[in-house]
């Protein structure tokens, strides 16, 4: 089940029990802040999630997933390939 645009496992994020999160396929807008880039550029571009584009993976998404204090070190990358080949 796709829960997020990014690949991100949301049931196996601590957030989501803390903040009552459903994942950003069932949000408006993440807990964090106004707005996520990547769930924005992934719904505007029509994709379920960024493992459809054209650009997988992108620049912003390699930002997202290696960052220092909130990156996986590329497990949402792997996680969108999965999806992309179901």
């Amino acid at each position: 089940m796709i829960e997020s645009r990014c690949g991100i496992l949301c049931g196996e994020c601590s957030y989501q029990g803390q903040t009552g999160c459903k994942g950003c396929v069932n949000i408006e807008k993440p807990f964090w802040g106004e707005r996520c880039p990547v769930k924005s550029c992934a719904e505007t571009k029509g994709h379920e999630h960024c493992g459809q584009c054209s650009d997988f993976p992108c620049d912003l998404l390699n930002q997202f997933a290696y960052d220092e204090k909130q990156g996986d070190n590329g497990k949402r990358l792997e996680q969108c390939k999965c999806w992309r080949e179901k």
